[in-house]
């Protein structure tokens, strides 16, 4: 259950450190940026990513309640 849970940890944090906003650094750390440039409709690649995201996050959180119940 370990190697799983490192497994699912290092996709996850490759797949959080792809992804790329329209804020780039200044709107990620509150720096004043227009509010139509942070939400925008995903397509293609960058809609997989955010996906795959979600699923891994939910498979790590699912993986650790486990191994806490074990």
């Amino acid at each position: 259950m370990p190697y799983i849970q490192i497994a699912i940890s290092v996709l996850l944090i490759i797949a959080v450190l792809l992804q790329q906003t329209g804020a780039q650094n200044g709107g990620a750390l509150g720096g004043s940026d227009n509010m139509g440039s942070a939400f925008h409709t995903r397509r293609g690649l960058e809609k997989t990513l955010f996906i795959a995201t979600i699923v891994l996050g939910v498979l790590f959180a699912l993986t650790s309640f486990v191994s806490l119940i074990r």
